[in-house]
């Protein structure tokens, strides 16, 4: 049975371990993008991994191509792509969050942080739901466009892998929340969020600690008997 929020109340059971209001997002996603990790190390990588082939894609294309026509596709994939893809990336948040079981999801952005995102209200997200939800877009936007990048021709090529660099890069929050987990990884680590009140809570279940904890007065008592 899924996690309600009223469950992660049991302090016996979970420990919050993060509150996050919506106006400082920015501030936590810059921080864990700059905290090491295997996992930003492999974000970064692929970053420049897809900027080298949209480089390459541009330098390998034949023909001769009009100034014009090259900026217009330079246009399309750097801003006009992108802006017009927002809504599909948050649906592709949208339906792994669905099929979890949320119900109240809602789409919010805050230009003054140049942020989108969808979130559940009240719904519990355990750790593989999380970061099913966080690399989806990540995942199937990648693999659907360097397919396109493969099939089409000429400059739509050029365009569409600007688009999907950029596209990666605004991943970026995602990946950022993916690295706080990552950095936690010893912890078991649910989230839910209140739209209301415009606020991320993060809980730490304590069942493992308390169980080591258990296991090491047993072991303790085991000693002073054999003495």
């Amino acid at each position: 049975m899924a996690l309600q929020v009223e469950d992660l109340e049991d302090q016996s059971k979970y420990r919050q371990i993060l509150k996050i209001p919506y106006d400082e997002l920015a501030l936590f996603v810059l921080d864990y993008l700059r905290k090491k990790s295997g996992l930003m190390i492999f974000f970064w990588s692929v970053c420049i991994i897809i900027l080298g082939i949209a480089l390459t894609v541009r330098i390998n294309i034949s023909g001769y191509f009009l100034h014009r026509n090259v900026l217009f596709h330079s246009l399309l994939g750097l801003i006009v792509f992108p802006v017009l893809y927002i809504p599909f990336h948050e649906l592709l948040h949208i339906i792994p969050y669905y099929l979890s079981g949320a119900r109240n999801i809602r789409i919010g952005m805050d230009l003054k942080q140049y942020m989108f995102f969808v979130t559940a209200h009240r719904h519990v997200a355990s750790p593989l739901q999380f970061r099913i939800v966080a690399l989806v877009p990540f995942i199937v936007t990648g693999i659907a466009f360097l397919l396109l990048i493969f099939v089409l021709p000429g400059l739509w090529k050029w365009s569409l892998s600007l688009f999907l660099f950029v596209h990666t890069t605004m991943c970026a929050g995602d990946f950022a929340l993916l690295n706080f987990y990552s950095l936690n990884k010893v912890k078991k680590i649910y989230t839910w969020d209140d739209v209301d009140e415009k606020i991320a809570y993060f809980y730490e279940e304590l069942k493992k600690i308390k169980n080591l904890t258990t296991e090491s007065h047993r072991g303790t008592r085991r000693k002073n008997t054999e003495e």
